[in-house]
Parts: structure tokens; C-alpha cells; sequence
């Protein structure tokens, strides 16, 4: 990660951590790095923008335009459209690159901004390395576009209607008769959801879909999954969905009002994917964050995975250098591969509504094959987080618990990135054995004096 960069782009309190200079000068280097490439073929520089709903949107939307026009780019803006759709759009409309403006599931007042690459994916290290640099004043100086070679801005909120139509046009089968609640999280799903569900012939029950800039994620969406629990049962509904800010997570709920998490989703579209000859190289990606009981099923149903680190970003990595074609994390960012380069919310729905209509199954009874191990998380403060993980004790208690747990759950030690924090991490078949392996570390954490009071 770099100094403004993080895995999953640049973000921070608006006006604080991230503020329109920033973004100005985010601008100013993309329009002057992709008009380069085109010295030679005479085109303009084409680069998308997309945003959420939050209050700080706009004004970063507007610093972002500035920079790119002065540096000599057309901007075409998207207006409040998912994260997915800035992928997409750039991927088969030929933009030089994409913005998305959004902090995902955090609170209205952070924002961020995320970098897509031509080919829809996210921003290489390299050039961003490159943005930080002109940042922090190196070089000093980027020329401005002048006369006729200044940017305009064009509105294309076309873009967005062709992706809500590439989304009906996944769906193989309608949705009449299924009754289906959606949570926009006052975000991104609030401009797209019901309109392509309604068009598939569902009898949509929408909550959470009125933004107003500062209620985006507020008790409702992917991190907040109540309201959407009991509107299921309430309304009687089949399934649920609940997306996130930017709407490329997705968590279900099943026709009982319980939750299905992601690691259920990837069991779930897994299976069926394997059954129908799809799933390549009969794998699935997960992160080391996914629960031990994903993996038990997993093996039950002879389907084998690999653990890569957390975030979406590491996920789709190792899809694109293994040929994997479906992965994802327990938060709900799933990607598969065969349609989009990202997570994509509203693309899971629809696979999961696949699964339901093809296999003519409920979704409690194709979750039911998973047993969910309880699972404890703490995170313990730390003097120095590399020496605190290696140190012989602790490492020796770890082996100690793991023994002790054998075939029937797992511990995980895990630094922050960004704080000084380890996470200590176990699961097994009960609350009081995960409490107790957890207690057994965190206390010889303690004794070797790492712990910061």
C-alpha cells in the first residue's frame, strides 16, 4: 500500500484525508499520463467517472473533471452508478481508464476514490506509485491543455442504462412470481435495482432507497442486514438482497429471514456451477478470512479452493494468473470472471437467482449444506506487529490450540495493515472454545509484553 493508496484506492474523511486538491491533482495526472499515449493516433483521452451518493460526491466529482479537462481529456460522467458499472463501461466502451468516487460501506463523510485500468480492472501499482509521486510535488509541474486541446465534459448516463441492460440480459430465466426485497443502502443500488429486477418480472420490495448524501450505509445494506431480515419475513418474500454503498457486495437473506453470507453465496453458486460442468478447474478462490465450514462443504462436495489474502484485489489476482472463473470473500465481494473484473452486487443476485430458478430450491435448503463454525475475532494492540506474530511462544501456543482443535476448526493470526494491531482469529464448534483458544494466545501475548496498554 502507498501513502494515499490503499488496496482498495484512496480514502479518507472528506475534506480531511481526502480533499478536492487531492482529487484535482488525481485528475490533473491521469489526463496528462493517458493523453500521452495518444500523441500519436490524434485522439482525445476518454476517461469515465462514476459516484455514490454521498454529500461529498459532487464535489469531488467536479475537482477530479477540472484536473482531467485542464490536462486535456473528455470526462464522461456517469452520474450515481455502481462501482461494477464504471468497470464495465470502460472494459467494452473503450475508455482510456475509470473514477469511481465512493468509500464502499464506510460512513457518508469518508469518500474515496478508486482507479480503473482500461481493461476494467484495478489501477497497477505502477501507476499509481506514479499519481503519489506528483502528489507530494514530483515533478513540479505537468503542462495544461491549451486552446481546442482543453476537455470537455459530456453526460452519459447512457453508459449506466447499458449496463442495467447487459445485467437483464445475464438472467435466464424471468422472476415471475418470486417476491423479492432488495436494500439499496441509500447508495448506488438505489439508481439500478428495482429497474432490473422489475424488468425480470419480480415482485420487488425495495427499502433504503431514498439517499439524501448522509444516510448512505446508515443502519441498512450489507453491513446492517436486520431491517432486510425482517422485511423477508415480513413481506413474505422468497429471497433478499442487500448490497452495499457502491453495490459491488452483495449478501442475501434466505426465505427463512437468515442471513447468507459470502462464503454461503460461493458454496452456493460453487456447487451448482461445478453440477452444470462451469466451474474451471472444479476451484474456487476464497480469503483466509472465509469460514472453516465453507471449506468442510467444500470438500464434502469435491470441490477444491485456494486462500488468498484479504481483499477483493488478491482474489481477482489470483483468478486472472490461475484461470479460476469464481471467488470471493465472506463480506460479499464476489467476482465471476466470465462476466465482470470485479466484485459486482448486482451480478451475484442474479447468479444466486439462477441457482434458484434452475435448481427449483429454496435458498434456506441449498444453504443448509454448510455448517457455519462459530467464530471469534479480537484485535489485540500491539508494540511491534511483525515480531509480536513470529515470536516462538506465541507461535508455539498457536500450534498448541491448533492441536487441540485437530480436524474441527483453525486459528489465524493476522497483522493489521494499517494499524498496530494483530487480529487474533479462531473457529470451532462452539462460542467457549473459540473464547478459549483466543484467551490462550492474547495471554501469551501478554506474558512475552507485547501487548501496548
Amino acid at each position: 500500500m502507498g501513502k494515499y493508496f490503499g488496496t482498495d484506492g484512496f480514502r479518507g474523511e472528506a475534506n480531511i484525508g481526502l480533499t478536492p486538491r487531492h482529487a484535482f491533482l488525481v485528475g490533473r495526472f491521469l489526463g496528462w499520463y493517458y493523453g500521452q499515449k495518444h500523441t500519436e493516433d490524434g485522439e482525445r483521452c476518454r476517461i469515465a467517472i462514476g459516484k455514490d451518493t454521498r454529500r461529498s460526491s459532487y464535489m469531488l466529482e467536479d475537482a477530479l473533471s477540472a484536473g482531467l479537462t485542464a490536462s486535456g481529456a473528455d470526462v464522461y460522467l456517469l452520474h450515481v452508478t455502481p462501482t461494477p458499472s464504471v468497470s464495465h463501461v470502460v472494459r467494452t466502451e473503450n475508455f482510456d481508464c475509470g473514477i469511481m468516487i465512493s468509500a464502499s460501506h464506510n460512513p457518508f463523510y469518508d469518500n474515496g476514490i478508486k482507479l480503473i485500468n482500461g481493461n476494467g480492472e484495478k489501477m497497477e501499482e505502477s501507476v499509481i506509485l506514479e499519481i503519489e509521486k506528483w502528489i507530494d510535488g514530483e515533478p513540479e509541474a505537468l503542462p495544461l491543455a491549451k486552446r481546442e486541446g482543453i476537455g470537455r465534459t459530456i453526460d452519459f448516463a447512457a453508459g449506466r442504462n447499458r449496463y442495467i441492460g447487459y445485467l437483464i440480459s445475464l438472467a435466464t430465466r424471468s422472476f415471475k412470481n418470486q417476491r423479492i426485497a432488495l436494500d439499496c443502502a441509500n447508495g448506488s443500488a438505489s439508481s439500478i435495482a428495482k429497474n432490473v429486477f422489475d424488468a425480470l418480472g419480480a415482485q420487488t420490495v425495495v427499502i433504503n432507497d431514498q439517499p439524501n448524501g448522509t444516510n448512505i450505509n446508515l443502519n441498512c445494506g450489507s453491513t446492517h442486514m436486520e431491517q432486510l431480515m425482517e422485511t423477508v419475513k415480513r413481506e413474505q418474500c422468497n429471497v433478499g438482497f442487500a448490497f452495499d454503498g457502491d453495490a459491488d457486495r452483495c449478501l442475501a437473506v434466505d426465505d427463512a429471514g437468515n442471513l447468507v453470507d459470502g462464503d454461503l453465496i460461493l458454496y452456493i453458486c460453487g456447487k451448482y456451477m461445478k453440477d452444470c460442468g462451469q466451474l474451471e478447474h472444479n476451484r474456487v478462490v476464497t480469503t483466509v478470512m472465509s469460514n472453516f465450514g465453507l471449506y468442510k462443504a467444500f470438500d464434502r462436495a469435491g470441490i477444491s479452493y485456494v486462500k488468498t489474502q484479504v481483499g477483493d484485489k488478491y482474489v481477482y489476482e489470483n483468478m486472472q494468473a490461475e484461470g479460476n472463473c469464481l471467488g470471493g470473500e465472506q463480506s460479499g465481494h464476489i467476482i465471476f470472471s466470465k462476466h465482470e473484473t470485479t466484485g459486482d452486487g448486482m451480478v451475484t443476485a442474479l447468479k444466486v437467482m439462477e441457482v434458484l430458478m434452475e435448481t427449483k430450491q429454496l435458498l434456506s435448503k441449498l444453504a443448509s449444506e454448510v455448517t457455519i463454525y462459530p467464530q471469534l475475532l479480537r484485535n489485540v494492540r500491539v508494540r511491534d506487529k511483525e515480531a509480536a506474530q513470529k515470536d516462538p511462544k506465541v507461535l508455539a501456543e498457536v500450534a498448541r490450540q491448533e492441536e487441540k482443535l485437530g480436524s474441527e476448526g483453525r486459528i489465524l493470526l493476522r497483522a493489521s495493515g494499517t494499524e498496530p494491531l494483530i487480529r487474533v482469529m479462531a473457529e470451532a464448534a462452539t462460542d467457549a472454545l473459540c473464547a478459549q483458544c483466543v484467551d490462550a494466545i492474547i495471554e501469551v501475548m501478554e506474558q512475552e509484553k507485547w501487548l501496548l496498554p
